[in-house]
């Protein structure tokens, strides 16, 4: 009877004994802890330019490279300057925003380049309708024509395509107009010619009574820089790894456009709200990460020769990239 609860007993602490080397060799089960990303509160305008931005958000490309990003949509990259380091971290912007806003006193510098404008691949139409008169630069004399705002890109590029065809600047009379009431201004005839831009543009031509007269941002140089993203300096010079986290993220989605034209389109289409037909006959922009500071300089010259800033400004301030 002894010999028989020694054996139990025996037992019982064999069995304990396994189960205790089970436990410590069975792995520790940590909780996941959440990934830590970096916030970043940006603008887009609804223009192919930005097409990049969309789908490196909705493929998860920012997600893979650490970052939360807000996008936020806006008309006007002329107002965004003011806003970087309070509403925004990064925003849209075109050269001629950048150099007018540092040369008024603004800490505002370019991260990273966005899109190219060359003969090969226009996405800047000046257009007119076909019964205007209006058949070249110098038939503008005179002539109310409708920008984005009053120191937008397109509308330094039309003053400075005026002047250097002996007709003073002055004389063209320039009005605000959101790109998606152009089209409706320039039928109801109450602006003689408007600064459009994909995918505003394409849907313009397709319509027999428009016709481009020229694309005014070759006039200034071809190949010519035409949007970049921007951001308070004081921000980039102390988040460089956020900017390479940025240009990544994009570069995926540059690189993703190229292969799945089918897919962009689908997002371009969410972002813009435009018909399909519309959207499959937008041609997609040359995009370019990278900025140097002669593309920006070209620029600045422009701008001085039109009296708009001073002569002599240093472009190479306003830029920090990652590198």
């Amino acid at each position: 009877m002894v010999f028989f609860v020694k054996r139990r007993n025996l037992c019982a602490c064999v069995i304990g004994f396994l189960v205790i080397v089970g436990f410590l060799a069975s792995p520790i089960l940590v909780p996941a802890q959440p990934v830590q990303r970096t916030a970043v509160r940006a603008a887009y305008i609804p223009a192919t330019s930005w097409l990049p931005a969309w789908v490196a958000k909705d493929k998860g490309f920012f997600t893979e490279h650490g970052l939360d990003v807000t996008l936020t949509p806006t008309q006007n990259v002329s107002v965004l300057p003011a806003t970087l380091g309070k509403q925004l971290d990064i925003a849209p912007s075109t050269p001629t925003d950048l150099i007018k806003s540092a040369a008024s006193g603004l800490d505002v510098v370019t991260i990273a380049g966005m899109t190219i404008e060359s003969s090969a691949n226009r996405y800047v139409d000046l257009i007119v309708r076909k019964d205007s008169g209006i058949t070249s630069v110098k038939d503008l004399k005179g002539k109310i024509v409708a920008s984005p705002a009053m120191g937008a890109i397109t509308h330094v590029a039309v003053l400075s395509w005026v002047k250097h065809n002996g007709i003073d600047p002055d004389s063209v009379r320039g009005v605000e107009v959101p790109y998606p009431n152009m089209g409706d201004q320039l039928k109801a005839k109450s602006v003689d010619a408007i600064e459009s831009i994909q995918p505003f543009a394409g849907a313009l031509l397709a319509n027999p009574d428009n016709m481009s007269l020229s694309d005014p941002i070759l006039t200034v140089a071809d190949p010519s820089l035409f949007t970049m993203w921007i951001a308070q300096g004081a921000w980039a010079r102390v988040n460089k790894p956020v900017i390479a986290a940025w240009t990544a993220s994009l570069q995926e989605a540059i690189d993703f456009i190229a292969k799945n034209p089918a897919e962009a389109r689908a997002v371009m289409a969410k972002y813009t709200n435009l018909p399909e037909a519309v959207v499959q006959r937008i041609s997609f922009p040359q995009y370019s990460l990278s900025v140097a500071p002669a593309q920006v300089a070209v620029w600045a010259k422009a701008l001085a020769d039109l009296d708009q800033i001073a002569s002599g400004v240093d472009v190479s301030k306003m830029i920090v990239t990652a590198q």
